[in-house]
């Protein structure tokens, strides 16, 4: 069961706006730091402001701050919807019947898009095309579960794409983990190397060969399926 989120528009829905309000935060954001229920980026005197921030804005979509921090993700430094918490909205906010994928095409061919109807009208609305083609052209192949996962990530991204464009009030501009990871620049540093050195390895050229871990991002030039 998916919890009906409708963000607020009374004026007191930040706790930025009150010196009280946001007293009452840092109070709130203490109790909950010390607790072992919260995920680990929420935990301990690090984890305060953390919480100060998952506490504005659960408090802004008027839901439960614990559901905002099992579902706020913190990749490179950024708070980002994970993509079941966007499915579970698109599906739970009420505005919808019949959420359903449309994948078609195999490999490189494959592409997704989204389409549900409106409860208002009973419209059946589409969301944008997402295809693999469109990954590689955009660089996010660079993460290896695009390699791994395709049809997934396709999904994934389709169902991001339909609500930026028609729940956008519900997603408050927060992008998602995948796309943290996928937009996020390589480093590209080039290694300088001691004078008379003939030749270099992996380390030396910052190539890690060892599996690379969920939330980084890889070159990858052999896309294959």
């Amino acid at each position: 069961m998916t919890t009906d989120i409708t963000p607020t528009n009374n004026s007191e829905s930040s706790i930025y706006l009150k010196d009280s309000a946001f007293e009452m935060a840092q109070r709130q954001a203490r109790s909950l730091a010390a607790s072992s229920l919260v995920p680990p980026e929420y935990q301990g005197e690090k984890g305060m402001g953390n919480c100060i921030v998952a506490l504005d804005i659960a408090k802004r979509m008027n839901v439960s701050p614990l559901t905002v921090m099992q579902n706020l993700n913190i990749v490179h430094n950024r708070p980002s919807w994970s993509s079941a918490w966007i499915i579970a909205q698109i599906q739970g906010c009420g505005r919808f019947l019949d959420f359903n994928y449309e994948v078609t095409g195999k490999g490189v061919d494959m592409q997704c898009y989204c389409t549900a109807k409106r409860t208002s009208d009973k419209k059946l609305v589409k969301g944008s095309v997402v295809s693999i083609k469109m990954a590689q052209a955009e660089g996010w192949t660079r993460n290896t579960k695009w390699r791994n996962m395709p049809e997934q990530m396709l999904k994934y991204r389709a169902a991001t794409f339909f609500g930026r464009q028609y729940i956008p009030d519900l997603l408050l501009g927060v992008q998602t983990s995948e796309e943290v990871v996928d937009i996020t620049p390589l480093d590209v540093t080039p290694v300088k190397l001691e004078t008379g050195e003939l030749g270099v390895n992996e380390k030396d050229m910052g190539i890690d060969s060892q599996p690379v871990k969920i939330g980084k991002a890889e070159e990858d030039d052999d896309f294959n399926f």
